[in-house]
């Protein structure tokens, strides 16, 4: 099932055409989007995606989204929506035709891949890949947009797909200096000594929604937690490695580059039982 509606509150079929052919957002992927999980009716997070897609759509010198024209989008899915108790809200904005400089928005429903709801149950392989930046490239080169949600996603694709070819089901990037960067389209969070640990944003990641809200879960149940530089290194001996993004939730990582790691079942079952109280 899929539900389409445009910021002015109306729905439109997803399977009649809407873009241009002359789109920057798919001819140059100039654009930004955002992912949000929809459960029993109620957008997660909406606020802090909304305000992420402002970030990046400053970061890309974008007209500044109209918020309450994106909240009236997400109303309309959600209230049309008749399919699965859970489903990905995706608010898409380009940069549109170039020669009318109207940006193209627009809010879609869609069900979640089978693939991430196995990986919130049985947790995920995943393999180290360099993603050849250092951490401090963000602060030096802003143009290179480093933590924006662009439409440029072909390396974080082209990463799976290799992924994939190790036999594995996900990736954990790595910058140069051997620091642990995020996956393809998560957060990575590590458990060690009852404090968990996520990098931090400064260094070209993207400010989790979901990590964040891991977090405040973690807090009321007497967890520590901090965000710091994380090394390749410390992954194989943490209590617990995690990757969370809206749509996979927390999803516990049991092998790393074809070694298993330490079982971190009960803890993942607590945190993520945590991250559901938090929407009770």
């Amino acid at each position: 099932m899929r539900v389409l509606a445009f910021l002015d509150g109306t729905l439109a079929d997803p399977d009649t055409p809407h873009i241009r052919v002359e789109d920057l957002g798919l001819m140059r992927g100039d654009g930004i989007f955002e992912t949000v999980l929809v459960a029993d009716g109620t957008a997660r997070e909406l606020r802090p995606h909304l305000d992420r897609l402002a970030r990046s759509a400053a970061m890309l010198d974008m007209p500044e989204p109209d918020d309450a024209a994106w909240q009236r989008a997400a109303r309309t899915v959600i209230g049309n929506w008749s399919g699965a108790r859970e489903f990905a809200l995706k608010l898409v904005y380009t940069r549109g035709v170039e020669s009318d400089g109207e940006p193209t928005a627009f809010a879609l429903g869609i069900e979640i891949d089978p693939k991430v709801l196995r990986a919130r149950d049985e947790g995920v392989a995943v393999v180290t890949l360099e993603r050849g930046i250092d951490p401090g490239l963000a602060e030096r080169a802003p143009w290179l947009l480093l933590g924006a949600k662009s439409l440029s996603y072909a390396v974080n694709m082209a990463a799976g797909r290799e992924a994939a070819r190790r036999g594995a089901g996900d990736v954990i990037f790595t910058a140069t200096d051997g620091s642990v960067l995020e996956g393809p389209t998560s957060n990575v969070i590590v458990a060690r000594d009852h404090t968990l640990y996520t990098p931090p944003a400064t260094i070209g990641i993207l400010p989790g929604t979901t990590q964040a809200a891991v977090f405040r879960a973690a807090e009321r149940a007497g967890w520590s937690t901090k965000i710091e530089t994380i090394r390749t290194a410390d992954l194989a001996g943490a209590d617990g490695v995690f990757l969370a993004s809206s749509v996979r939730k927390l999803t516990r990582v049991h092998t790393l580059d074809g070694t298993p790691l330490p079982d971190s079942s009960a803890i993942h079952a607590e945190l993520a039982q945590g991250y559901e109280d938090l929407y009770a």
